[in-house]
C-alpha cells in the first residue's frame, strides 16, 4: 500500500539512513577548507576548491546512474553499494599524505553520496505515493541537511580541540559503519510500490508516458518539458550557490580573523536552517504548489548571498547564512517533488537520476567558478556574482514553470 502511514517504519528508517548520508558529507563542511589552506598550503583558491569539483561531478555522473540501477536491480542493492564506497573516505582523509589523496577521497565521497543519497529519495517518493510528495521530501532532505549542519558544528569543536586530523573524520567513519548495518539488515525493497502507483497513475501531460526510453527521459528532463527543465536549471544554481558556500565561506570568514569555534557555527547555521525549514515548506508546497515556492526561494538565497558578499563581521554573515538557508529549504523538496509530480512512475528514478545530475554538477561549476573569480576579483566579488546568477534562476521558473503540476494526480 502506498502512504506515509501505512509505511511509518520504513520510511523513518530511511529517514534515519539519510541523515547519516548527511553527517558523511557534513565532516569535510568545516574542515576541509582549513585542511587545505593549513596543511597542505594551497594559497590559490582555485586549487584549494579542488576537492568540491572532484566530489561535484563524481556526484553528478553518479546520480544519473543511480536511478537507471535502481530500477533495474532495486533500490536496496543500490543503497548498500553507496555505503560500501564511502568506507575509504575516512582513511584517506585522515591519512593523505598529499592534496591529492584529498582529491581522490571526494570521487570516492561524491560516488558514495550520489548512490546513497538518490536512492533515499527514490525510496520514499516509492513509498508514500503522489499525494504526500513534497511532505516526504521536506523530511528526506530535512534529515540529510540537519546531518550535515551538525556535523559540521561538531568537528569545527573537535577541530578546535584536537587538531584538524584525524578527530573530525573518525565521527565520519562511525556514520558509515552504522549507515551500512543499518542498510544492510533493516532497510526493505521499495521497488514494488513504485510498479503499484504506476498502475493507478494518471499522466501529466502526452509526452511524459510509460513508455519512454532513457534517452527520451534526459531529453525531456533537461530540455523539453517546461517543468522538469526549469527545475533541473534551478538545482544547477542552487548547488552553484551551495558549492561556493562550501569552499569559499571558510576561508572569507577565517581570512577576517573569526575563531574555528565561530567558523563552525556560520557553517553550521546555513545547513541547520535549511534542513529544519524543509520539515514545513516540503509539506506547505503539497497545498499551495511548487512554482512559487521555488521563485522566491531562488530570490531569497539571494538576498542572502548579497549579504555575505557585502558584510565583514560575524553578525551579518549570520544572517546571511540564515537566508540562504532560508531560501533553500524553500527550493530543495519542491524541485525534488516537482520531478516526481510530471515523471511517470515507470521512469521517475531515471528523471530524478537526471535532475540531480544537473544540480550536483552545480557544485563542480560552483567550485570551479568561484575559485577563478576569488583568485581574479576576490571572495566577495566571487559571492555577489552567484547572487546576481541566483537571482535570474529564480526568474527564469516564474516565467518557465507550470503552476499545476503537484495536482495532476488528483486528475
Amino acid at each position: 500500500m502506498l502512504g506515509l502511514r501505512q509505511n511509518l517504519a520504513q520510511f523513518m528508517l530511511l529517514v534515519a539512513v539519510n541523515a547519516l548520508v548527511g553527517g558523511t558529507l557534513g565532516q569535510e563542511r568545516t574542515v576541509l577548507p582549513l585542511l587545505a589552506s593549513r596543511t597542505f598550503h594551497l594559497d590559490l583558491y582555485t586549487s584549494a576548491l579542488t576537492y568540491i569539483l572532484a566530489f561535484g561531478l563524481s556526484k553528478a555522473a553518479t546520480n544519473y546512474f543511480a536511478g537507471t540501477l535502481s530500477d533495474r536491480y532495486g533500490r536496496k542493492p543500490v543503497l548498500v553499494a553507496g555505503w560500501l564506497v564511502a568506507i575509504p573516505v575516512p582513511v584517506m582523509l585522515i591519512f593523505g599524505p598529499s592534496w591529492g589523496w584529498i582529491v581522490a577521497a571526494n570521487v570516492f565521497l561524491g560516488v558514495s553520496q550520489g548512490l546513497t543519497w538518490s536512492t533515499a529519495v527514490i525510496m520514499k517518493m516509492d513509498l508514500v505515493g503522489p499525494k504526500q510528495r513534497g511532505l516526504a521530501m521536506g523530511l528526506n532532505e530535512a534529515a540529510g541537511y540537519l546531518g550535515v549542519a551538525v556535523t559540521a558544528l561538531a568537528t569545527g569543536y573537535i577541530a578546535s580541540a584536537y587538531g584538524l586530523r584525524p578527530g573530525p573524520f573518525l565521527l565520519g567513519a562511525a556514520y558509515i559503519a552504522l549507515g551500512l548495518g543499518l542498510s544492510v539488515l533493516t532497510v526493505s525493497e521499495t521497488h514494488h510500490h513504485a510498479r503499484t502507483e504506476a498502475s493507478q497513475h494518471v499522466t501529466a501531460h502526452a509526452d511524459a508516458h510509460a513508455g519512454l526510453s532513457t534517452r527520451e527521459v534526459f531529453t525531456l528532463t533537461s530540455f523539453k518539458d517546461r517543468s522538469l527543465s526549469a527545475a533541473s536549471q534551478a538545482g544547477l544554481v542552487n548547488n552553484l550557490n551551495d558549492g561556493l558556500a562550501w569552499g569559499l565561506f571558510p576561508v572569507l570568514f577565517v581570512s577576517s580573523g573569526l575563531s574555528l569555534n565561530q567558523i563552525g557555527i556560520l557553517a553550521a547555521v546555513y545547513p541547520a536552517v535549511w534542513g529544519a525549514g524543509q520539515l514545513f515548506t516540503g509539506a506547505a508546497s503539497d497545498r499551495w504548489g511548487r512554482k512559487w515556492f521555488i521563485a522566491a526561494g531562488m530570490l531569497v538565497q539571494s538576498a542572502g548571498l548579497g549579504i555575505v558578499a557585502a558584510a565583514h563581521s560575524f553578525g551579518p554573515w549570520l544572517v546571511g547564512g540564515i537566508l540562504l538557508g532560508l531560501g533553500t529549504a524553500m527550493v530543495y523538496p519542491a524541485l525534488l517533488a516537482a520531478i516526481g509530480d510530471v515523471s511517470h512512475p515507470a521512469w521517475r528514478a531515471r528523471s530524478v537520476g537526471v535532475y540531480r545530475l544537473w544540480r550536483d554538477g552545480g557544485f563542480a561549476i560552483g567550485a570551479l567558478l568561484a575559485g577563478l573569480l576569488a583568485d581574479e576579483y576576490g571572495v566577495p566579488a566571487a559571492i555577489a556574482t552567484v547572487a546576481a546568477l541566483t537571482a535570474a534562476s529564480g526568474l527564469v521558473v516564474a516565467v518557465r514553470m507550470r503552476g499545476n503540476d503537484h495536482t495532476s494526480h488528483l486528475r
